[in-house]
């Protein structure tokens, strides 16, 4: 049993970072409400003990200092809806008098939600000074902000040291996304398969490189695969490239074939004469695109492949699309291997997806419950996936 499940914070104060950094449309209508949704278990435990909650979190990327747009009052008619008959105060501020004397006042059963950590330059520098003001509003600190753990700020890594071991944890959601990303690192059953998709092949590097070390096979999708496909010696038309890259793709396929893992790029793409939704469409080999056309989706012989290595791996990693999903003509590819990691699921595979994109996508066919797990966290989940220690873990683990 964790940390956290067996405290019980009866009349003590949590101070919670969450991850409430939520999309909203122009008339503040939260338009994707997850982030939030992962929270409430949390809460909810910590209530239900008869403790009370302080919520703080980060919200859009405010340049100088408190604006209207990116203040957290936005959210609070619904946060009250997913709590429901739980009473909520908010604090104009993170620090400061009113919220000292809001979170003095607070009772048992009661929320408190704090004022845009961002508003202050403080934060993300990780000042020392900040991180104790916001310590001092607290009993325990929780870090439930999974989607943030990579930054070194001050109220996702700093405030901790403030707090002795018995007083710092993990939240339940933050719990759950390390579980699972060392369950996919550490524990993994072979056959393991790594999906990797997206536009950039410079922004994967490095998540490839510490796969080959663990992974049996790796499916690279997206843009990305005909910066490999040109380091083959592919003709790829006019599609996206990063030439300067192109050594760095040569060198991974080297590597690749020397660890005896498998690395599998699309046999064949859609292909389109403009990068538009409404453009001309046809099909080809990967590496025989004609001039004046570009991949924008994998084709059918590479979904046919893909989801023969898909339906033989126990455990699976997707991180990134196929091509470009978001234009209804550009996402069969993604759709397919989105059906076929729930399938391998359904036969006793454990499939973790994460990365904006792949969780957009699971998201929009309805697949999030058919998979064993969708992780919040876009940027942290790759950077732990490049091996690297993420500050807001190591923060609470070291006593």
């Amino acid at each position: 049993m964790s940390q956290f499940s067996q405290h019980n914070f009866k009349n003590q104060k949590a101070l919670i970072r969450v991850d409430f950094n939520v999309p909203l449309d122009e008339h503040f209508n939260i338009t994707d409400d997850t982030r939030m949704k992962s929270a409430i278990l949390t809460i909810k435990k910590v209530l239900s003990d008869g403790g009370s909650v302080i919520l703080m979190s980060h919200f859009g990327r405010p340049k100088n200092g408190p604006e209207g747009k990116f203040s957290l009052k936005h959210l609070l008619p619904h946060l009250q809806e997913l709590l429901g008959d739980v009473k909520i105060a908010f604090a104009d501020d993170c620090i400061g008098n009113d919220a000292q004397q809001k979170a003095h006042d607070l009772k048992p059963g009661e929320v408190l939600l704090l004022e845009n950590l961002r508003f202050y330059k403080e934060e993300e520098k990780g000042d020392e000074a900040f991180a104790k003001k916001l310590s001092e509003l607290g009993d325990i600190y929780v870090n439930d902000a999974f989607g943030t753990a990579h930054r070194a700020h001050a109220s996702t890594a700093v405030i901790a040291k403030y707090f002795s071991a018995d007083k710092k944890m993990f939240g339940l959601l933050m719990e759950a996304e390390v579980a699972n990303a060392e369950k996919v690192m550490h524990k993994s059953e072979k056959p393991f398969l790594a999906i990797i998709g997206g536009a950039k092949v410079s922004d994967k590097i490095l998540i490839i490189e510490n796969l080959l070390e663990r992974a049996t096979d790796i499916i690279i999708g997206g843009g990305m695969a005909y910066t490999f496909m040109k380091a083959m010696g592919g003709k790829i038309g006019n599609s996206l490239c990063e030439d300067d890259r192109l050594d760095k793709a040569s060198e991974l396929l080297k590597k690749a074939e020397e660890k005896g893992v498998c690395i599998h790029l699309p046999a064949d793409s859609i292909i389109a004469d403009k990068f538009d939704a409404a453009a001309n469409i046809s099909g080809a080999l990967s590496n025989d695109i004609p001039d004046g056309w570009m991949g924008l989706d994998i084709g059918e012989m590479a979904c046919e492949t893909f989801k023969g290595v898909i339906h033989h791996s126990k455990t699976i990693l997707w991180n990134g699309p196929m091509g470009v999903f978001e234009m209804k003509n550009f996402q069969h590819g993604t759709k397919t291997i989105a059906l076929a990691v729930a399938e391998a699921t359904a036969n006793g595979a454990f499939s973790l997806v994460g990365g904006g994109d792949s969780v957009a996508a699971v998201n929009e066919f309805d697949l999030a419950d058919k998979v064993s797990y969708v992780s919040t966290g876009g940027g942290a989940l790759l950077e732990y996936f490049e091996g690297k220690e993420l500050p807001g873990i190591k923060a609470i683990r070291e006593s």
